[in-house]
């Protein structure tokens, strides 16, 4: 149903005012980048295996070489930056309404001290991110051993 220019995405919420608590994790950048929908951003499943988490992450939108993943002191960083060509703006005519955005976004995970850069494996098809993060335990202390004393 199409509703007057007036209105934004949800007719009720406009009219209502409904003030909801804003996603957690979503800064107040992201908020006014993605509006009230950014808690919808980089929805994430993470599987548990014997061995391995298998982590999927929706980039809708994004190319391959628009993603960078990084991993420091334990923690693995998603990020996805996303530009618009502003050179076509002549070429299609007048803009009425432009929902398509420029920005940023990421989110991290605890994979752990012992995780490497070696030991991840990524994949991206069809607007999901998959990772295979392999479970480490850290290395094991020596126990402590007692030292008799003869005498």
């Amino acid at each position: 149903m199409l509703y007057p220019s007036i209105w934004n995405e949800s007719l009720f919420d406009d009219l209502m005012n409904f003030d909801f608590p804003v996603f957690r994790g979503v800064d107040d950048v992201d908020q006014k980048l993605y509006g009230k929908h950014a808690n919808r951003v980089m929805k994430t499943d993470v599987h548990e295996q014997d061995d391995h988490y298998e982590v999927d992450i929706d980039l809708p939108g994004f190319k391959k070489d628009e993603i960078k993943l990084d991993l420091e002191n334990g923690y693995l960083t998603v990020s996805a930056a996303k530009g618009l060509d502003k050179e076509e703006k002549d070429n299609k005519g007048k803009l009425i309404r432009q929902e398509r955005y420029t920005g940023s976004m990421s989110r991290s995970f605890y994979v752990g001290d012992n995780v490497t850069e070696e030991d991840i494996k990524a994949k991206f098809e069809d607007g999901v991110l998959k990772l295979n993060v392999p479970k480490k335990e850290a290395p094991k202390l020596p126990e402590k051993k007692t030292i008799l004393i003869e005498g």
